[in-house]
């Protein structure tokens, strides 16, 4: 009656997320006490406790003068401990923000410049590696995805508990991060199970990252200002650890509290952060508390890359050579203005626009764009008034503060995966790979880009809402609008095979190939979707012709896909036998092996490795689909039925299994099921892709009506 129908394909994640945010007034750089001089330790701690919660701006506590926001947790600790009211962070996004903090270097130092393609070596020393050469247990709870292991970041930690959830559907995403109270709730576990050790705790809380959902009572109590709901939240998940920190007293450790950069909120046509480097996202709230501390208020100029100078300080050990920071436990008061640099590259990195450099000197702030900018933060903290045509002198000087060793173009990044950019996109991030520029001109300044910006953010926003056709249409403008950006060709074409519409997607990533876009990524994409399309001899040019280093397994899988499809089975089967060989893990490989497998009629196998596939990446449809059609081969119906309906659950647009449950019912005499199934598959099915099983869902339904 009909043929039951197995696919295997491999999707890219699709576009980046955003979220609405409100806006904040900028509050002043000066303190409002005057600062007490900072005294050296009296007392070495027992214990270090680095506490980072990500994307908190400095104007979000209590402490820093928010009266709108309950935050009595930090509040007590900084009014015990000694608050820096002029901190800065040197990136504005997570991974090399940490970097900073956990080297105590600056990024062109330790060479992490963004989030993705880049990996922290393992010939610098960090704060888990020096730490734990002297006898501390050290241990990191990690929030979201951005500071995963892979990363680099873990080197030296007894314990880098990195248990986030994925992003693990291809339709549905998962945000790539855990609660705050689950973090501090396996730290406090292995702070109370090493008790009796000297310890390095390093706790890194993701919440108040968009999009903003505090948990009841915070969403209610700030429906209108859900940003805040997250920061009081936090406040609130940090209180049992706090608590034990106070009860064992503290003089036994040392507490650094900060962020890795702030939010936009709407400052400067900025919702969230990355793009710009201004104060909403740049200044960060850091506190230090505990052995040997005296409370007060410091305005000195001071940045995360004093963090690991602080703590050697604290536990007397040597100073490492050539740190650009100093202990904020001993610095004085100086007549010489101190410089401090920053950057935002990853516009630049992801989308070709200009990469942004700066450095702040005494009150003195110089943003390094096409279009140049000049703030004094003492009269204009809201960065409101550019003074850089006016006072070219007093920028010259201050621009010569910026190091060389900074300059663009940085060192070449890593290639980023599919898995990587889904990841990081499912929590908002822009992520890609753009051509690396070498000039640039005021049209590549993301000041003149900011709405593009906006545009991108707002795509990913209708894919997760689920309206893929109005995200379609606005990614299509921005590519008319603005054609040299990779990254939006990629989210483009993905949101077309999402629709089903393979050959509009193929056109978009050959149009991308052509102006040399395509990265290997794209083109494994590119050659799977051909594949799909029955166009395998173009798929294996496609891969034939691929680096050799980028020849990794997505690429021979699909590989092994094509020549099944070109009636070469054996060859196929071989190489997904050499594949699983090195990887008996790899999800993709048994799914594909499934396929091929059943096409052969080899139904028993083909189920053995379609369950592998199932049980090792449960979210991917067509591995389900594939099992439903191997058990229904083996006389297993209702299994099979089971199998199609979760292939069905994970990926709605999906429409092999909805074909194979009408085939199925229409086999079974149920007639008015099969009849609801065809009629579905044939309002959705494009007869481009599905024109066989179109002709015979038409075929079934005249037989079932006769």
């Amino acid at each position: 009656m009909g043929t039951l129908r197995s696919r295997t394909r491999w999707f890219l994640p699709a576009c980046v997320c955003t979220s609405f945010c409100i806006t904040m007034g900028a509050m002043s750089l000066a303190a409002s006490t005057t600062p007490p001089a900072a005294d050296s330790a009296t007392q070495s701690p027992r214990n270090i406790v680095l506490i980072s919660v990500d994307t908190l701006r400095a104007d979000a506590l209590g402490f820093m003068g928010n009266e709108h926001v309950e935050t009595p947790t930090l509040d007590r600790l900084a009014a015990e401990g000694l608050v820096f009211t002029n901190a800065h962070a040197h990136n504005v996004v997570t991974l090399p923000s940490h970097a900073n903090m956990l080297t105590g270097r600056l990024p062109y130092e330790h060479g992490v410049r963004d989030n993705a393609g880049f990996v922290l070596t393992e010939d610098i020393p960090t704060l888990a590696t020096l730490l734990g050469a002297e006898g501390f247990a050290t241990a990191a709870f990690i929030g979201a995805f951005p500071l995963d292991s892979r990363f680099g970041l873990a080197r030296g930690f007894d314990v880098y508990d990195d248990d986030y959830p994925v992003a693990a559907s291809d339709q549905v995403f998962t945000f790539s991060e855990r609660s705050g109270d689950e973090v501090v709730g396996a730290a406090l576990r292995w702070w109370q199970d090493h008790a009796d050790e000297p310890k390095l705790l390093f706790l890194h809380l993701f919440d108040p990252h968009a999009p903003y959902q505090a948990p009841e009572p915070f969403a209610s109590r700030y429906a209108d200002r859900p940003y805040l709901g997250e920061v009081s939240a936090v406040d609130g998940f940090l209180a049992p650890f706090l608590d034990e920190l106070t009860n064992t007293g503290p003089d036994s450790s040392l507490v650094l509290f900060t962020s890795d950069h702030g939010e936009g909120l709407g400052d400067h046509g900025e919702d969230t952060h990355g793009l710009f480097a201004y104060e909403s996202t740049l200044r960060v709230p850091l506190m230090i508390w505990g052995a040997g501390v005296a409370a007060g208020r410091d305005p000195s100029l001071v940045g995360h890359i004093d963090l690991l100078p602080t703590v050697l300080d604290a536990l007397s050990l040597p100073d490492l050579d050539d740190l650009p920071g100093r202990s904020l436990l001993r610095h004085a008061p100086s007549e010489t203005p101190r410089a401090l640099y920053f950057e935002a590259f990853t516009a630049a990195f992801s989308l070709g626009w200009a990469p942004l450099r700066g450095t702040i000197l005494g009150s003195d702030k110089l943003i390094d764009l096409p279009i140049p900018e000049l703030y004094d933060l003492a009269a204009d903290p809201a960065e409101l008034d550019n003074r850089f045509a006016a006072e070219r002198r007093r920028a010259r000087v201050v621009a010569n503060a910026i190091s060389p060793a900074s300059a663009w173009p940085p060192g070449r990044r890593a290639v980023i995966g599919s898995e990587e950019v889904k990841q990081l996109q499912s929590l908002g991030y822009v992520a890609g790979s753009a051509p690396i520029k070498r000039t640039f001109t005021p049209d590549d300044d993301p000041k003149n880009l900011v709405e593009l910006d906006r545009k991108i953010r707002s795509a990913g926003s209708l894919y997760h809402q689920g309206r893929l056709d109005e995200a379609i249409v606005l990614l299509d403008a921005i590519i008319r609008e603005r054609p040299t950006m990779p990254l939006v060709y990629r989210d483009l074409a993905e949101l077309l095979r999402r629709k089903g519409r393979a050959n509009e997607a193929v056109t978009v990533m050959l149009a991308a190939r052509e102006r040399e876009f395509a990265d290997s990524d794209m083109l494994r994409e590119l050659a799977l979707t051909l594949t799909q399309l029955g166009r395998a001899p173009e798929a294996l040019e496609i891969l034939d012709n691929l680096p050799t280093a980028d020849r990794d397994v997505e690429a021979e899988a699909t590989r092994a896909l094509a020549l099944g499809m070109l009636g070469r089975a054996a060859d196929a089967i071989a190489a997904l036998e050499a594949i699983l060989s090195e990887a008996p893990k790899h999800a993709r490989a048994h799914e594909t092996m499934a396929f091929i497998l059943a096409e052969q009629g080899r139904f028993e196998d083909a189920a053995r490795h379609a369950r592998q596939a199932t049980e090792l990446a449960p979210e991917r449809a067509d591995a389900w689909n594939n099992l439903g059609v191997a058990l229904y081969n083996l006389q297993q119906p209702v299994e099979a039925a089971r199998a199609w309906q979760r292939a069905l659950q994970l990926e709605p647009s999906n429409l092999d299994p909805l074909f194979n449950l009408a085939v199925a019912a229409a086999e079974a005499g149920n007639a008015n099921a099969a009849r609801k199934a065809f009629e579905h598959f044939l309002a959705t099915a494009r007869a481009s892709r599905y024109g066989s099983q179109r002709q015979a869902a038409e075929r079934i339904l005249h037989e079932l009506e006769g």
